[in-house]
């Protein structure tokens, strides 16, 4: 009779520690599918306020491209002479302190001469392709200037496209101005971040200045920022 009472209560015993193991099991399954639709939304949070950003910021900066007639090392070579042709022109030429709307109107005005100043340059090196400007609203993937990075997205842009214009094109942002600075260089100088400051938000400048850092911040603090402005 003990001897049958003792299997029982082992047996017992035994059958409790599965039932706990199964519920600790669901529990940590639980636990794991809530962390994981919690992790996923704060994902898409931190991915719908960097697309928020982007297209705020897009509005605030004016793109120029200078677009080869192909990836050709000659077609590329010769999209850099026109680069810096273009560069050299404005520089001296465009008025400053005319904000985007001055810089985009100016641009507009002086695109017949910015297609010569590009056809000239061309034609110096022997070339006969036809150089056109034009202004439009684009896609970009994510480019990186010096240590500045544009999230990827549309953006006005001024392009100067060389013949056929299917071939990789070099970029700056014209306003705020970057295009004067050389880009080889790592890091942008303070005083054109200074400049990116004034006229971007808090949010803006943050994204494109530490843009991994900018995503990392919104996966975890966006909600509670968020609830601040």
């Amino acid at each position: 009779m003990n001897m049958k009472l003792r299997k029982s209560w082992h047996g017992r015993s035994e059958y409790d520690k599965i039932r706990t193991g199964i519920c600790i099991g669901a529990a940590l399954l639980i636990a794991a599918v809530l962390t994981g639709k919690l992790a996923w939304q704060r994902g898409l949070l931190a991915e719908e306020h960097v697309q928020e950003v982007q297209e705020e910021m897009a509005r605030q900066v004016l793109r120029f491209h200078v677009r080869a007639n192909s990836d050709s090392a000659e077609d590329q070579a010769l999209k850099m002479q026109v680069k810096e042709a273009a560069l050299e022109w404005m520089e001296r030429e465009m008025p400053q302190g005319g904000g985007l709307e001055g810089t985009r109107k100016w641009l507009e005005e002086n695109a017949g001469k910015l297609e010569t100043v590009a056809e000239e340059t061309l034609r110096r090196s022997g070339n006969d392709d036809c150089a056109a400007v034009e202004f439009a609203r684009e896609y970009f993937p994510e480019k990186t200037y010096g240590d500045v990075t544009f999230p990827q997205g549309i953006y006005e842009a001024c392009i100067v496209k060389i013949g056929d214009a299917k071939g990789q094109n070099w970029w700056c942002c014209l306003y705020p101005n970057l295009c004067f600075t050389d880009a080889v260089h790592a890091v942008v100088p303070e005083k054109e971040k200074r400049e990116l400051r004034e006229v971007l938000s808090e949010d803006e400048y943050e994204m494109i200045t530490a843009f991994s850092n900018f995503r990392i911040k919104w996966f975890f603090f966006g909600d509670r920022e968020g609830k601040k402005k």
